[in-house]
């Protein structure tokens, strides 16, 4: 018998919960795996990457590469719905990953596609740079 595609196990939900818990931070797999394994819970690598990857389809995740991480990360998203209608922020420095709702850049993205017809995904897109924080610190 197959299970439906939004199927949840207590792995699934194991794995979301300690994503959530975590307020933003980004976590790759090996360290989930970690976590798990450090809190005896049984949940095997191949089972969470599985998960991972279902999840990211689904919206309540967001994939991405970190320069200096090897593999993805993985961050909660509490709002799956909007995310795909707006690009990210990504600190070089801190890691911190942060939602940008600016209509200007919604002016580059049909840009892009009327004039060189080429679609952004919005939920893939992460601008990298530095926040104000960091570039403060790298002053002092």
């Amino acid at each position: 018998m197959r299970r439906p595609r939004n199927y949840n196990t207590k792995q699934r939900n194991a794995i979301l919960s300690y994503i959530a818990a975590l307020s933003g931070e980004k976590v790759t797999a090996a360290q989930i795996a970690t976590y798990f394994r450090e809190s005896e819970t049984a949940i095997g690598r191949a089972t969470i990457y599985r998960h991972l990857e279902k999840m990211t389809e689904d919206g309540d995740l967001r994939r991405y590469s970190a320069d200096g991480i090897p593999g993805f990360c993985y961050q909660y998203v509490a709002q799956p719905q909007n995310c795909p209608n707006h690009l990210h922020l990504q600190c070089e420095i801190c890691g911190e990953l942060e939602h940008l709702n600016c209509d200007m850049l919604n002016d580059i993205r049909d840009h892009v596609f009327t004039e060189h017809d080429f679609k952004v995904n919005a939920y893939k897109t992460i601008l990298y740079g530095y926040c104000l924080s960091c570039m403060e610190n790298l002053h002092a």
